[in-house]
């Protein structure tokens, strides 16, 4: 029998490898080997957590608090996750498999190493064709109906903390005490989660996300990426990345390689709420996607 697959679970924005530890159990359940990276300056060591964020706030100064994110590129992001798959692919194939923002990631590390990719998964997450980034993404019609709207000042906005372009990264409080802004945020990425449970999650993320990750080219490739079984996992009561947005990135992808098109699925869940579905996700991650023996055929 050919070796079991590694799959590699990759964070999304403010997150670390903390957001896959249930479907990580759930994968050891059923037998199957998986790594969740840390990307680049996230995770239980590597995250800033200045004084000024932590309780009493002193929001005027971690407002002007210099962001050791800032100079973490897209490019370091990839680097980060195919140094793991250089070493998991010693042991057998290696499937990749991203939330939200690491779709970015797990994107340009399959143009750039397809011959070390043997699947894809993305879980609400960018797979981009047509434009480079989520941010040029959110200007589109599609986009319209998601609650994450960056320019509303009566939205989520007021999350935000700093100048982006003078800290580098985008800063969110999620320590707010303002109850409106947090039931708010709630609705658009964990819904269905309980009050507790939301403020669980919430206290495993980073306020900073890093600017030049967000607004990189993370367009895939039809002579690489596009030789990769690919699957998409749809999140349908999604209200940060619509699935209105996920079917367009699913369409395009398709439209570029039409003779390996995403093997789609769908889950009832919000963007967050996969990770309170870990069995039925983690038999999607184990089950949709098959890693290939023989090249597939460009």
């Amino acid at each position: 029998m050919p070796p079991a697959p590694t799959y590699v679970l990759v964070h999304g924005s403010g997150s670390s490898s903390f957001l896959w530890a249930p479907v990580q159990r759930e994968l050891a359940l059923l037998g199957a080997r998986s790594y969740a990276v840390d990307l680049p300056g996230h995770g239980l060591l590597d995250a800033q957590y200045p004084v000024a964020y932590q309780a009493p706030q002193d929001l005027e100064a971690w407002a002007k608090e210099p962001a050791t994110l800032a100079d973490v590129t897209l490019e370091d992001n990839v680097n980060c996750v195919l140094h793991a798959v250089r070493r998991l692919a010693e042991h057998g194939p290696v499937v990749l498999v991203a939330a939200s923002l690491g779709g970015m990631t797990i994107s340009v590390a399959a143009n750039r190493a397809p011959d070390l990719v043997d699947g894809l998964v993305y879980i609400s997450a960018w797979s981009c064709v047509e434009l480079p980034n989520p941010i040029a993404y959110m200007s589109e019609a599609e986009f319209s109906v998601s609650e994450i709207d960056i320019d509303d000042p009566g939205g989520l906005s007021r999350l935000n903390v700093g100048d982006p372009a003078q800290l580098g990264v985008g800063r969110a409080n999620y320590r707010t005490s303002d109850r409106a802004l947090l039931a708010a945020l709630k609705d658009a990425v964990m819904a269905e989660a309980t009050d507790e449970q939301f403020l669980s999650f919430l206290n495993t993320l980073q306020p900073d996300e890093s600017l030049a990750v967000m607004t990189g080219d993370s367009r895939v490739d039809a002579a690489t990426w596009g030789r990769i079984p690919h699957t998409y996992i749809r999140l349908l009561n999604d209200r940060s990345l619509p699935v209105a947005v996920q079917d367009r990135l699913i369409a395009e992808a398709n439209a570029l390689t039409p003779g390996n098109p995403f093997t789609v699925h769908t889950l009832e869940s919000s963007h967050v709420g996969f990770v309170l579905q870990a069995e039925r996700t983690a038999a999607l991650i184990t089950d949709s996607l098959q890693p290939r023996t023989q090249p597939v055929p460009t």
